[in-house]
This record gives C-alpha cells, structure tokens and sequence, in this order.
C-alpha cells in the first residue's frame, strides 16, 4: 500500500549559488558519502541538488517536512546505479512509526532544474 508521494525541484543554479554563498551549508544538508561520487570525486551542483530535491521529497511523502533532520536521509547509489536511502535518526524513526517496508526514489537534472519523486510503500 502506498503511504505517501513526495516531488520537488531545484533550480540548479540558485542551489548551487546557495553553496558558494554558505560554505557551511553542505555540511548542514548532506552526509560526507553524498557529497562525494564513489570514485571520491566532488559531486556537482546538479548532483547535489537532486540530491537535495530527494531530501525534501521524502519529507513530503512521510507528510513532515520540516521535521527531519537533512543528514538523517542519506541518498546512496545502488550497484545497479539506482539511487536508495539510508535512513537515521528522525526519518528512520518517522518511517518506523508509519511501517514502512519500501522506498523508491528517483532523481534527475536537465535544463537547469533537478527533480526527485520519492514513493513509499508499507
């Protein structure tokens, strides 16, 4: 059964200005694995914001946004290339409270937008 749908986008440019204009913010939005790619080179701005699009996505779809911590949904890549969450703390418990069993996520960046829908599943 469904539990919730979360989508979002970022304009590419105005996150990535976000994190020129706060050195800190990184730090604050993403855990030390996502801002790197598995080869350990920098992700880019579209990366990082489709990442952060995958952030607010789960908050939608576990109906809290604004109650989770950034750094508590981690997004991973799977061996087959697909992205997945690792969850922690307050996602972890919030999702624990609604049983859920799965997740799918998807991320993407075109034309200067990055998007991600997050479903999840009991």
């Amino acid at each position: 059964m469904i539990i919730g749908v979360g989508i979002d986008v970022v304009p590419v440019d105005r996150f990535a200005e976000s994190l020129r204009r706060t050195p800190t913010l990184a730090d604050r939005l993403f855990t030390a694995a996502e801002r790197r790619t598995r080869s350990g080179e920098p992700r880019t701005a579209e990366s990082l914001a489709a990442r952060f699009a995958a952030k607010e996505a789960v908050g939608k779809a576990l109906g809290t946004p604004g109650d989770l911590l950034w750094t508590d949904a981690e997004v991973m890549v799977a061996d087959s290339g697909q992205p997945r969450l690792q969850l922690y703390g307050t996602v972890a418990a919030r999702a624990a409270e609604l049983g859920v069993t799965a997740w799918h996520v998807s991320l993407s960046h075109d034309g200067g937008i990055a998007s991600a829908v997050v479903v999840v599943e009991s």
